[in-house]
């Protein structure tokens, strides 16, 4: 399979979008498209799947589309069902029909070598069997039941009809369907946007073992850097191609910058010399000839375009000047918080300087614990307490601190109304808000511009411990990047949810972790943190209503648990092993006409098949507990 765009252009209403596109896709190929807001990566995205839009590019050769293979496209353009009463189940079964379909062809062919076994008949199923083998029918039940679960629907949720979801549902719903359908070439715009960590591990697994082709455009860099063998940046509408990873990328195109530039100043260097060279010899007789071969010379050049600069604008916030607070910056005491019902219970402090991230699963209660912390909502019980000289500033996720009918600037004064213009335009152009662009609606406002309005806002009055929910949404690449180095630098208290694992990497010293109904403290970092998930050195929360750092408590299972776990892992493995010899025995060519040893084979089979689901149930209802 080979699909390959050359000398390509887009253009909307006669402005230019993209001015030079080369692009391929392979059948391996996996592929993130990057660059700023704005920048064109969904309109790139769509000119691949629509290649309407798509027109002849700056040089002279003609535009050239090759498609190699008879390849199937995957991309979630509109969330749409045709029919919104039929259940969840059914309508997830809809991605295996073909396998489906075979599983009635081989029932009713099963039924026909009752009657008469020949060799058509015999031959027809073993064909069967191994199309039905080759497409998963073994496995995608499990595929979709793992799905599910990792993507926060439960068991009652499948048998409810599609009409009853929330549109948030919906779409991971349909997100789900074409993952299921494994098209050749899968096409995913910003994937992880509102999946919870335990989500876009689970995505990146998938995708990195993923066998066909994808595109994706993403912000997110550590999934980028864990799936991707190729980025496609988009900056000053060209399309340049890398071949790694995020990290492979940006140490790259730092590199090629730099060597662009190096090449410009040298070639600059030489015209100059050249140029003075023909001016102090033109006006000799016997040097003239001479000097003007020297403007042959730079007229035989190639002319070198100086280099674009990197991440021209950055943001210039000065939070060095903020007053030291006390110590202990917070304490909560037996903190019960929630609405209609407890959500969690925990006691916790947190010291000067320490910066906290709080990850977990979506609806487990991280937010809601931000905003009780805060005020926004009153505790059930317990008791919250600040230290000495704590001032503190709160960021919503949601952005509904902002008034949609204000330009830039007045938003900026109903916060600071005894602030001068100048001042508040100062203040405004550190988040590279300047001139005109405060006059601006914020209604018209991009979802990364109404995250720099919000943060010039909090920051301006030099807080000294932030409390923000989720920073880092709608941010572009270069937008998280100068948000890490403020807050890098912020010499306060930072305590902050996030499902940017990059972001929590760099920025938390101390994590806040909500997993299996239990909030556990641990103190120290993302990596530390991680490395001890995997060797299995995280122990067992014994109260889950006490959070404290005394004693570093988790959610791995108890040693009866894991007695359990061994057992039932290796009657998997036995089982497996049977399922294998039993497929070897259903294909050898000696049991074709035995019909008896075919029936009773498939009959094993299926009871294997039925047994290995039921323990696989029953591991990872373990593994849960």
């Amino acid at each position: 399979m080979k699909y390959q765009i050359k000398n390509a252009s887009i253009s909307l209403g006669g402005n230019s979008i993209l001015d030079d596109i080369n692009f391929e896709i392979t059948e391996h190929s996996h592929i993130g498209i990057v660059g700023k807001n704005g920048s064109g990566k969904t309109t790139l995205l769509n000119a691949l799947i629509h290649n309407d839009i798509l027109e002849e590019g700056i040089e002279d050769n003609p535009l050239q589309i090759t498609k190699i293979g008879n390849f199937r496209i995957g991309y979630l353009e509109q969330v749409t069902f045709l029919n919104e009463e039929t259940t969840m189940l059914e309508e997830i079964k809809k991605s295996f029909q073909d396998i489906i379909d075979i599983e009635q062809k081989l029932k009713k062919t099963l039924k026909e070598m009752e009657k008469n076994s020949t060799d058509k008949i015999i031959s027809e199923y073993t064909n069967l069997l191994d199309k039905y083998t080759y497409l998963g029918g073994y496995t995608y039940q499990k595929e979709y039941e793992i799905m599910l679960k990792k993507f926060g629907f439960t068991e009652e949720d499948k048998k409810k009809k599609i009409s009853e979801f929330s549109g948030g549902e919906r779409t991971k719903l349909a997100f789900l369907k074409l993952l299921l359908s494994n098209p050749d070439i899968l096409f995913l715009d910003e994937p992880t946007n509102h999946l919870d960590i335990e989500a876009i591990i689970w995505l990146e697994n998938y995708l990195k073992n993923y066998k066909k082709a994808f595109v994706i455009v993403s912000h997110d860099r550590m999934f980028l850097d864990n799936i991707v063998n190729t980025i496609y940046d988009i900056s000053y509408k060209k399309v340049t191609k890398y071949t790694g990873n995020y990290s492979s990328y940006e140490k790259q195109k730092q590199e090629n910058y730099e060597k662009s530039l190096k090449n410009f100043e040298r070639q600059q260097k030489e015209i100059t010399r050249l140029r003075n060279l023909y001016e102090k010899f033109r006006n000799k007789p016997s040097k003239a000839s001479m000097a003007l071969s020297k403007l042959h010379m730079i007229e035989r050049m190639d002319i070198l375009e100086k280099p674009k600069i990197l991440n021209t604008k950055i943001f210039k916030m000065n939070l060095n000047k903020i007053e030291p607070s006390g110590k202990t910056v917070l304490t909560c005491k037996d903190l019960e918080f929630g609405f209609n019902q407890t959500l969690g219970k925990l006691s916790f402090e947190i010291l000067n300087g320490e910066k906290v991230g709080i990850i977990g699963a979506n609806g487990t209660g991280k937010s809601t614990l931000l905003k009780t912390i805060q005020g926004l909502l009153k505790p059930q019980s317990g008791s919250i307490s600040f230290g000495y000289h704590v001032k503190c500033a709160y960021f919503d996720q949601n952005l509904k601190m902002l008034d949609d009918d204000h330009t830039i600037l007045e938003e900026f004064k109903s916060a600071y109304p005894m602030a001068l213009d100048s001042e508040a335009r100062s203040a405004l152009g550190a988040f590279l808000f300047s001139g005109e662009e405060t006059s601006k609606k914020v209604s018209v406002l991009s979802g990364g511009e109404k995250v720099r309005l919000q943060l010039c806002k909090i920051l301006y009055d030099k807080p000294n411990f932030l409390i923000l929910d989720e920073p880092t949404n709608h941010l572009d690449l270069q937008g998280k990047e100068q948000l890490e180095t403020i807050l890098s630098s912020y010499k306060g208290m930072i305590l902050f949810v996030s499902h940017d694992r990059y972001f929590v990497k760099k920025m938390a010293t101390h994590l806040i972790v909500f997993e299996h109904e239990l909030a556990t403290y641990y103190p120290y970092d993302y990596e530390t943190y991680q490395e001890k998930r995997k060797e299995n050195r995280i122990e067992i929360q014994e109260d889950p209503t006490k959070l404290t750092k005394k004693n570093e408590k988790s959610f791995s299972t108890k040693p009866k648990n894991n007695k359990e776990l061994v057992k039932i892992e290796k009657e998997i493995t036995k089982l497996e092993i049977e399922k294998t010899k039993i497929n070897e025995e259903l294909l050898k060519e000696e049991n074709y006409n035995n019909y008896q040893k075919m029936n009773d084979l498939k009959n094993k089979l299926d009871k294997t098949q039925e047994n290995l689901e039921k323990l696989e149930k029953d591991w990872e209802n373990l593994v849960e507990k």
